[in-house]
Formats: C-alpha cells, sequence, structure tokens
C-alpha cells in the first residue's frame, strides 16, 4: 500500500486528505495522527468532500460506512 500524497484541510477531526483518481482510493489522516484508505470512492465524492463546508460531517454520513477502508501503517 503506497501512502498518497495529501493536502491539508481545515477540520476538527481531519489533517489531510489524498485521492488517486485511478485507483478511486481516499486516504485521510485524521487529527490523531491515524491514517485510513478508502477504496471505491467515485471522483464525485471526494470533490463534494473536499468542497463540503462541514469535513468531518461529511465523512461520517457519505464516506465512513460506505467504503471499505484499511489502515495505513506510517
Amino acid at each position: 500500500m503506497i501512502p498518497l500524497e495529501r493536502q491539508s484541510v481545515k477540520s476538527v477531526i481531519l489533517r489531510s486528505v489524498g485521492y488517486d483518481e485511478l485507483t478511486k482510493i481516499l486516504e485521510i489522516e485524521f487529527s490523531t495522527g491515524l491514517v485510513y484508505q478508502y477504496s471505491g470512492v467515485p471522483l464525485k465524492i471526494y470533490k463534494d468532500f473536499m468542497h463540503s463546508g462541514e469535513m468531518g460531517k461529511f465523512f461520517s454520513e457519505k464516506v465512513r460506512t460506505q467504503f471499505r477502508t484499511k489502515q495505513v501503517v506510517v
């Protein structure tokens, strides 16, 4: 599992987010320092997520329970 390049985000629970359009993998670093990858995430969900006013809420409602996840060991 190759870590993705992530960009910092303004969120209480999220620190940074990365996305690979080719593999449809969304990678999220949480404020705790833990990093997870979510597979099968459509580009539209990623774009909506990045433009949402409340990223933590969007993540909880549209990402966390909808896509398969793996913890990335850093």
